[in-house]
């Protein structure tokens, strides 16, 4: 079997949950709109005092979102990561399993599942996240996932799994297999702090394997050292000579340099719930319509579309299949 996306990510168990005002959040210590990195006993503490409020739980991490995107609009996807050998788990096993019809995820016993809990603000939708990244950074190395890696279209991967640790060298392997059996490699950066905590890594692996890059407009300016997202896309492409650049710019939509030439694409404005995943959604999107041979443009419509979608509704993969289904057709035309 040839895949259409293949990935490989910090698989992380997403705890989305809507607050109607920043009492708890201020009660429990946290600050409104941070990510708050957390060990497995605080990240429990604090999901006792909201789980009344009604928690729903999706699979999650930026990588396993996007290709979970490219399976649920019926490409042909799988991902590998690692979970704890627990019912949390289990659980996202089985999501990803609903979204790609498969899975190669590794379960462990030496640590509890990652995960993230997001505190949405139902006013703005603004997040305030808990990580306890646990077993999804412990990836001892591919095993037989490289074989699926040398079979596929195109490898995905994001940046965090290039930060200094235990999944980089698992992750730098994983981009060169498949460059090296003639995939293209899609690199989401992931993060502003990612491009200043690593950024000649991050230059090296994009010179040196990327086929297409995504970016939104502050990873853009910090990976670029340039204040204009448009033009710093543009030194990506032509420094690194990635052949692809999506600029995603939120509600002005994304901006594409593909081989020289620049595609705006604006957003398909709606009201926004929750914006978790939503440049991974983009990036789903962008990823299916480019292996189905859509024009650049009709991809980053594509992306745009999905990514509307996932703001749309809690959690950042889109289930309602007829509106996927539209958002295709809708792309075509614009």
């Amino acid at each position: 079997m040839q895949w259409d996306v293949a990935g490989l990510g910090n698989a992380l168990m997403d705890a989305l949950v809507v607050l109607d005002d920043d009492a708890l959040i201020d009660e429990l210590g946290l600050i409104r709109g941070t990510m708050h990195p957390v060990e497995h006993d605080r990240w429990t503490e604090v999901y006792e005092r909201v789980q009344t409020h009604g928690v729903v739980f999706d699979s999650g991490g930026s990588c396993a979102n996007s290709v979970a995107t490219v399976g649920r609009l019926g490409g042909n996807a799988v991902y590998a990561g690692q979970v704890g050998d627990d019912q949390m788990g289990r659980l996202y096993a089985s999501l990803m399993e609903k979204a790609c019809g498969t899975h190669r995820l590794r379960f462990t016993k030496a640590a509890p599942t990652g995960k993230c809990l997001s505190i949405i603000a139902k006013r703005d939708a603004e997040r305030t996240m808990l990580t306890d990244l646990g077993a999804a950074v412990r990836l001892p190395e591919l095993g037989d996932y490289r074989a699926e890696l040398q079979r596929t279209k195109i490898g995905h991967f994001t940046g965090y799994t290039l930060l200094d640790g235990p999944m980089r060298e698992v992750a730098l392997d994983a981009v060169r297999t498949v460059s090296e059996a003639g995939g293209l490699v899609s690199l989401d950066v992931a993060d502003p702090f990612v491009c200043k905590l690593i950024a000649p890594l991050l230059w090296e692996v994009l010179e040196a394997y990327t086929d297409i890059a995504f970016l939104n407009a502050d990873e853009a300016r910090a990976l670029a050292d340039c204040e204009d997202p448009i033009e710093a896309a543009t030194i990506v492409h032509e420094r690194a000579r990635v052949r692809t650049v999506a600029v995603k710019l939120g509600s002005q939509g994304s901006m594409v340099v593909h081989d020289g030439e620049r595609y705006r694409v604006p957003a398909y404005l709606v009201k926004a719930i929750d914006t978790t995943g939503a440049g991974d959604a983009y990036a789903g999107g962008f990823l299916f319509g480019l292996v189905n041979g859509f024009p650049i443009d009709r991809c980053a419509r594509l992306g745009s579309a999905t990514a509307s979608l996932a703001v749309s509704q809690i959690g950042a993969v889109v289930k309602d299949m007829d509106a996927l289904a539209e958002a295709i057709r809708r792309s075509e035309n614009g």
